[in-house]
C-alpha cells in the first residue's frame, strides 16, 4: 500500500523533481522582509474561459488556477520514475491487477465544511467522462466505481491500466450535490487552500486564503490574482510597473525587452510541449514511407530550429518531449536532399509533386515560421507545397476530419506520461492521421496496460522509435517555458506541463 504523511500536499507539490520542475525565487530572501500585504498577481498567457475543470479537462489554463481551490485525489512526483504523492488521498493500493483502492484522508473537507467522501472523488470522474474531453478516453476503461465506504473509492477497470494514477492527477473533486448546478461554477467550493473571491470572464479571477482549510501546510499568501490580458505587451508593461508579478509564456521575440527590466528576474525551464507536422498517410503519395522520410531529409531541422528560436526550443529526439515519462534518445534526420531526392525517385515522384500544408494563421507565429522554412527546403527538392493558414475553428474542423495533406501544430504531454500522446493519438482506432501499424498499436496497448512503471518506460521506447522510422511526422523541436517575475517574490514554482502552482509563494518587500 502507497502510504504518506497526511495533509502533504502542498509539501509533495514542493519536492517536484528537478526534471519536472524549476523554483525560482530571490537568492537572498533569508535577509528580505515578508511584505505585509501577500498578495500575488498573475498575467498568464492563457486565461481561463471557465472554472469547470471537468467541461475542459486537459486545458491548463483552467487546471493550472483551479487546483489551488480543488484538490486531486493524488498529485505528480518524481516524474523519471512516473511517480505520483498523496492529495485527498491519503493512502492507496492495488488491490489486483484491475481494482484500485483510494483511502480519502479522513480530515479532508470542502470550505464550506463538509467532508470530502468517495461519491464526490466518483461524481468528478463521472463528470469528465460525461463531457468527453482529453482526459475522457484516459478514463474510459473504468468500469465501476464503488463508493459504499465514505472515505473508501474502489474503481475497478476493464483491463490493467498503469496510466491510472497520472490521470487521476488532473481530475479535481467537487462536492458532488452541487457540481451539476451552472451557477456553481460562478463561484465554486472545494478543498483546497484557497476559495474564489470573484471571477469576471475575460478580465480577472481572484482567489482568497481560506483560514480554515483543513490542511497542515502554511500558506503566505492572503490573495492569489489571475488577470487577464491578451497581449503580450501589454502583460509585460504591467511587470515592468510592478503591477503583476508573475508573466507567463514569453515569446522569444521579447527577451531582450525582459532582460533588460530592472527587478525582474527571467528564466526558462524544458517544458511539456513540441512541435509536430503529420503527414496524412491516407492521402497519396505519403501512403508511402520513403515519400514521408525524403521529405524530414530534405528539411534542416537542427539550422531551422536554432535560427527561428535560438535557446527558446530544442532539437526533438524523439515523437514526445524530453520531459516526459517514455521519452526516448533518438537521433534526429540527418539533412540530405540528396538522398531524399533518391528517396522520391525510388517512390515513384523523380521530379516532386505538389501538395499542402495546414496551420494556424498569424504571421510570426512558430508554425507559421517552420512551416515557411519547411516550403522553402521542399521546394529545392521539386516538391512543390502551398501553405494554407487557417483560422483556428476551421483549422480545427479539418484537422478533427484529417482533411489535410500535412499538418502543423504545437501539442502538450498534459500528465507526463507518454500514454497522453502517444496512446491517443497513433492508434489505428484513433484515425488521427491515416496512419496504422499493428505492432504499434500492440505496443501502445501493452504499455497502457503495463503496471510495472520500468517496463512501459521500454515499451514507449519501441514504439517511439517506430513511429520515428516511419516517419508519420516530422518532430523538429521541443518547446521551454519562458517566464518574467519580479524579484521580491519567493519560492516559485513553475511546471513543464503548464499547470502552474503557487502553493509556496511569498512575497517581500520591495
Amino acid at each position: 500500500m502507497k502510504t504518506s504523511t497526511p495533509k502533504s500536499l502542498i509539501a509533495t507539490l514542493a519536492l517536484l523533481s528537478i526534471g519536472l520542475t524549476a523554483c525560482s525565487g530571490s537568492s537572498d530572501a533569508a535577509q528580505e522582509t515578508p511584505a505585509e500585504n501577500q498578495t500575488f498577481t498573475v498575467a498568464p498567457n492563457s486565461f481561463p474561459v471557465t472554472l469547470d475543470q471537468h467541461s475542459v479537462s486537459a486545458e491548463a489554463a483552467v487546471f493550472s488556477p483551479m487546483q489551488h481551490v480543488m484538490q486531486p485525489l493524488v498529485v505528480r512526483g518524481d516524474n523519471d520514475a512516473n511517480e505520483v504523492e498523496p492529495g485527498l488521498a491519503q493512502s492507496w493500493e492495488l488491490v489486483d491487477d484491475t481494482t484500485w483502492r483510494f483511502n480519502i484522508h479522513p480530515d479532508a473537507e470542502f470550505s464550506d465544511g463538509t467532508p470530502v467522501t468517495s461519491a464526490d472523488a466518483a461524481a468528478s470522474i463521472q463528470r469528465i467522462l460525461d463531457f468527453g474531453g482529453g482526459l475522457a478516453p484516459l478514463l474510459e476503461p473504468i468500469t465501476t466505481m464503488d463508493t459504499s465506504d465514505d472515505k473508501v473509492l474502489l474503481l475497478e477497470t476493464e483491463t490493467p491500466l498503469g496510466t491510472l494514477l497520472n490521470t487521476l492527477s488532473l481530475v479535481l473533486i467537487g462536492p458532488a450535490d452541487q457540481m451539476d448546478d451552472e451557477a456553481f461554477w460562478e463561484q465554486p467550493i472545494g478543498s483546497g487552500p484557497f476559495e474564489v473571491e470573484n471571477f469576471t470572464v475575460d478580465q480577472e479571477l481572484v482567489l482568497s486564503s481560506d483560514e480554515d482549510w483543513w490542511g497542515d501546510q502554511d500558506i503566505a499568501l492572503d490573495e492569489l490574482v489571475f488577470r487577464s490580458m491578451p497581449e503580450q505587451s501589454s502583460r509585460l508593461s504591467a511587470l515592468a510597473n510592478n503591477e503583476v508579478d508573475l508573466v507567463t509564456g514569453i515569446t522569444a521575440d521579447a527577451t531582450g525587452e525582459v532582460e533588460a527590466m530592472d527587478g525582474v528576474e527571467f528564466e526558462k525551464i524544458p517544458s511539456m510541449s513540441y512541435r509536430k507536422l503529420w503527414f496524412n498517410s491516407s492521402v497519396e503519395p505519403f501512403t508511402d514511407p520513403n515519400v514521408r522520410r525524403a521529405m524530414w531529409h530534405a528539411v534542416d531541422v537542427e539550422s531551422i530550429v536554432k535560427d527561428l528560436f535560438g535557446e527558446d526550443a530544442m532539437v526533438a529526439k524523439a515523437p514526445i518531449p524530453q520531459t516526459a515519462f517514455g521519452a526516448p534518445e533518438l537521433e534526429q534526420y540527418e539533412y540530405d536532399p540528396e538522398y531524399a531526392q533518391e528517396l522520391l525517385a525510388e517512390a515513384g515522384y523523380p521530379d516532386g509533386f505538389e501538395t499542402s500544408i495546414q496551420y494556424t494563421d498569424g504571421d510570426g507565429t512558430p508554425d507559421s515560421q517552420l512551416a515557411q522554412a519547411f516550403i522553402s527546403a521542399w521546394d529545392e527538392i521539386g516538391v512543390t507545397v502551398n501553405a494554407q493558414p487557417k483560422e483556428r475553428a476551421v483549422f480545427l474542423e479539418d484537422f478533427g476530419n484529417a482533411d489535410y495533406d500535412m499538418n502543423l501544430m504545437g501539442n502538450s504531454v498534459a500528465t507526463g506520461d507518454a500514454d497522453y500522446t502517444l496512446g491517443r493519438l497513433y492508434l489505428c482506432a484513433d484515425e488521427r492521421n491515416g496512419y496504422c501499424n499493428e505492432e504499434l498499436d500492440d505496443l501502445l496497448n501493452q504499455a497502457k496496460a503495463e503496471l510495472d512503471q520500468d517496463v512501459r518506460k521500454d515499451l514507449y521506447h519501441e514504439a517511439s522509435e517506430i513511429i520515428w522510422d516511419e516517419a508519420v511526422g516530422i518532430f523538429p523541436m521541443d518547446s521551454t517555458e519562458a517566464y518574467a517575475y519580479s524579484d521580491h517574490i519567493q519560492d516559485l514554482d513553475m511546471d513543464p506541463a503548464a499547470r502552474h502552482d503557487y502553493f509556496s509563494v511569498s512575497v517581500n518587500e520591495q
